[in-house]
């Protein structure tokens, strides 16, 4: 796949900041934007984080040969983020706390999430960058349920949902604070994307939570999984999309949804690996909880709260935006879910034993 407009260098555009380089959509952004000639920079909390993102390229198979740098930036400071913007073209800004345990408080990951963004945000600004593309994601739009559960680009999660986890909140809140501080000062453009479950191939040694529930089935270490239907996208194609939002002239002041296609089940996804790979039959899920179930279970496992906050519903959610502005061309869900067992097997999991 190739970026909106092929016909225009990169070497045109100028450096290409990423934040969040060190996360799952982030290191594939990097590897993207490197491979297909960006100079491309990168934040990083702290000098040691480089190795990380340089152990990502060599996973991706992508030389960097000169075309990588890097910046110390940190989304709770002011420090460093001027620097970091000089001389760059566009930004890719990815980064955002996602808590491996609900947090004690929201504001543990709201405040990081919304004041991050805007910090990244004003200091483009101020550089004269003239575009920020933005990782929200579905959590902003379709966690408010609506009757016919049918939800694109024009909807929009109320942060106020009874049972929303604070992650969700926190998305809404930044997403929407984005929107709010490009509109009051009118000189800059902003493109958000907003991807549902991202699966794909795992550049590191942490895999995200999505590649990790697939992980986990393959490992034994979920014979139950909730009622749960989702959206999947490939993180490959959430890059491509990000890239075409980055030069298409249509995308300003766009949100743009990443599906790639109809939605499925958590044991829908077992069934699928189950399928193409038999040998791994007794370790995957046999079993699939009720919504009531769920529910009951979610007053006292705080990892049950996002299935139970969607009452078993399958929501639809359309990718035609994307699609009809953009000539973005999502991947099967099957073909993503399968790239994403296979990731894991290269990387050291064996069926035989879960390890």
């Amino acid at each position: 796949m190739s970026t909106a407009d092929s016909t225009v260098s990169p070497s045109h555009h100028g450096t290409v900041l990423v934040t969040g380089a060190t996360g799952f959509v982030g290191s594939h952004s990097v590897a993207r934007l490197v491979r297909e000639g960006y100079r491309t920079r990168v934040t990083v909390r702290e000098p040691g984080q480089q190795a990380d993102v340089v152990a990502a390229l060599r996973q991706a198979e992508v030389d960097p040969s000169g075309r990588l740098e890097f910046a110390v930036a940190d989304l709770s400071s002011d420090r460093g983020w001027q620097d970091a913007m000089e001389g760059v073209g566009h930004v890719l800004h990815h980064a955002s706390p996602f808590p491996t345990i609900p947090p004690e408080t929201e504001d543990e990951v709201i405040l990081p999430a919304r004041d991050g963004a805007l910090r990244v945000i004003s200091a483009a600004r101020d550089a004269g960058v003239p575009r920020v593309v933005m990782t929200s994601s579905y959590a902003a739009v379709g966690y408010t349920l609506k009757p016919d559960n049918h939800y694109s680009e024009a909807d929009w999660t109320d942060p106020d949902t009874e049972g929303l986890p604070a992650y969700h909140k926190s998305k809404v809140l930044a997403e929407r604070a984005a929107w709010d501080y490009v509109r009051a000062h009118g000189d800059m453009e902003l493109t958000v994307i907003n991807p549902t479950g991202i699966f794909g191939p795992q550049l590191s040694d942490r895999p995200s939570a999505s590649v990790g529930l697939v992980r986990n089935m393959l490992a034994g270490r979920m014979p139950v999984v909730p009622i749960m239907y989702f959206g999947v996208v490939d993180v490959r194609d959430v890059v491509d999309l990000h890239l075409r939002a980055m030069v298409h002239p249509k995308a300003a002041g766009e949100r743009f949804l990443a599906v790639g296609g109809p939605s499925v089940s958590l044991f829908g996804v077992a069934q699928i690996l189950r399928e193409h790979f038999p040998t791994a039959a007794d370790l995957l899920p046999s079993v699939e909880l009720t919504i009531e179930q769920v529910q009951e279970a979610a007053r006292t496992t705080p990892a049950l709260r996002d299935a139970a906050a969607l009452h078993g519903r399958i929501p639809v959610i359309s990718n035609e935006k994307a699609r009809s502005v953009l000539g973005w061309e999502p991947r099967d869900v099957r073909e993503t879910i399968l790239a994403t067992a296979d990731s894991q097997l290269r990387l050291g999991l064996t069926l035989s034993n879960g390890s």
